[in-house]
């Protein structure tokens, strides 16, 4: 790492089109030999790693795919600046026009290694968001990117800041290992005490076939407020009382939307947009309440949180559900896991299939099946997915600390 600090005496203030070329290496994807390719949402915000990749062939690329990578270049896109999409190709493949291939000049002035990182900087994606051109889908030219100015270190200093980044990335990469692991395990353990318990058949684990232990009832919605499992099971629409947009805004209770949801569960009521308290009274459904279970049913399906400690009401939007366990009969944690379960998402991915809708409206959800153990290994299945919960928020903490890390050496350094 970087035993002392950082001096900039010796430091030249460069052009990055003085040191970074844009390679314009064009091939047919169909007679070069090559088998994969690199979109866009391929390309994950702040991540340098190529994680998932198309297959040439299997797919119509459209003309724009014809631009050669190989292994050392740096991918950039090029459309929407802002999602910061930059990445270390690690194979040779084809990219589109829209995504910038980029390698250093001379490398015994600018190391390749070290190029990514200064890619990665506050600095490059302020001037390149700045700089590009476009509301609606804003892209910025390469000859712009090129007026780009840094300091750059002589080599010898370069060295010591790629050694202590690429320490920092291994470091992210090993947290991520671990959390791919966590997950991968929790969903194992969801096999062994969710599904196994059920008998269901292998490959589709269909509730409608299962055959449960002693203990296990399979209950559809309107079974669980019947037998006092729910106290409540409501959707956010609010018929003709709908909010407009311009009753919606910063101030009063928030509105819960499916995109207030992440596809961990994870929930920010600070940011959802806020409905005054005087007309979210005035709505037909009443509000949901702390400890509440929500499922986003409309265009975004599938996302599970649980509502926390929240001063006032919380009011669900038309693409939102809430269930309210009666405690003393349903465990709400449990609940969670199995909504987040892969035996309950199949039951939502066979209704969408038989729809051109991504919706499960809550007449649905209704007649939807739930697998319901007994009142004691409910609580023993929360208790069991909290300490994954915690270990996973404790990987989450550690790589984003180190993240921040590696942050700050950057900001130190190449700026």
């Amino acid at each position: 790492m970087l035993e002392r600090p950082i001096s900039k005496a010796g430091w030249r203030r460069v052009a990055f089109g003085d040191v970074v070329r844009k390679v314009n290496d064009k091939v047919d994807p169909w007679d070069s030999g090559l088998e994969r390719y690199v979109a866009g949402e391929h390309m994950d915000t702040d991540d340098l790693r190529i994680r998932r990749w198309g297959l040439i062939g299997d797919d119509y690329l459209g003309p724009a795919f014809h631009m050669r990578f190989k292994p050392g270049h740096v991918l950039y896109g090029s459309r929407r600046t802002y999602l910061r999409k930059v990445a270390l190709a690690d194979f040779e493949g084809i990219t589109a026009n829209t995504t910038f291939v980029l390698e250093t000049k001379d490398p015994a002035r600018l190391m390749p290694d070290l190029l990514p990182f200064l890619m990665q900087t506050e600095a490059f994606h302020s001037y390149s968001i700045k700089h590009s051109k476009g509301s609606v889908n804003p892209y910025i030219n390469f000859s712009d990117l090129e007026a780009f100015e840094f300091l750059l270190p002589p080599i010898q200093e370069q060295a010591r800041l790629v050694e202590a980044l690429s320490a920092s990335e291994a470091i992210k990469y090993a947290f991520d290992a671990a959390i791919d692991a966590l997950i991968a395990t929790k969903a194992a353990t969801e096999k062994e005490v969710i599904s196994r318990p059920l008998n269901l058949p292998e490959g589709k684990p269909d509730l409608a076939k299962a055959k449960p232990e002693d203990g296990w009832r399979i209950l559809t919605g309107q079974d669980l407020l019947d037998f006092g499992y729910l106290a409540a099971l409501q959707d956010g629409n609010h018929g003709s009382q709908y909010p407009t947009a311009s009753e919606l805004g910063s101030v009063g209770y928030p509105y819960l939307s499916a995109t207030d949801i992440t596809d961990d569960g994870e929930i920010d009521l600070e940011s959802c947009r806020r409905i005054r308290p005087e007309r979210a009274t005035a709505l037909r459904i009443p509000p949901a309440q702390t400890g509440d279970i929500v499922l986003s049913h409309n265009a975004t399906v599938g996302r599970v949180t649980r509502l926390p400690e929240w001063p006032t009401p919380i009011v669900a939007s038309t693409s939102t559900t809430y269930y309210r366990c009666n405690s003393e009969n349903l465990d709400p944690d449990y609940l969670r896991w199995f909504l987040e379960s892969s035996v309950f998402k199949y039951q939502l991915s066979t209704i969408m299939r038989q729809s051109t809708r991504n919706q499960v409206p809550i007449t649905t959800q209704k007649r939807l099946l739930f697998a319901i153990p007994g009142r004691e290994l409910q609580a023993e299945l929360s208790s069991l997915r909290d300490k994954f919960v915690l270990r996973l928020k404790a990987l989450q903490a550690r790589k984003a600390s180190a993240q921040a890390l590696q942050k700050k050496i950057l900001e130190a350094a190449l700026v």
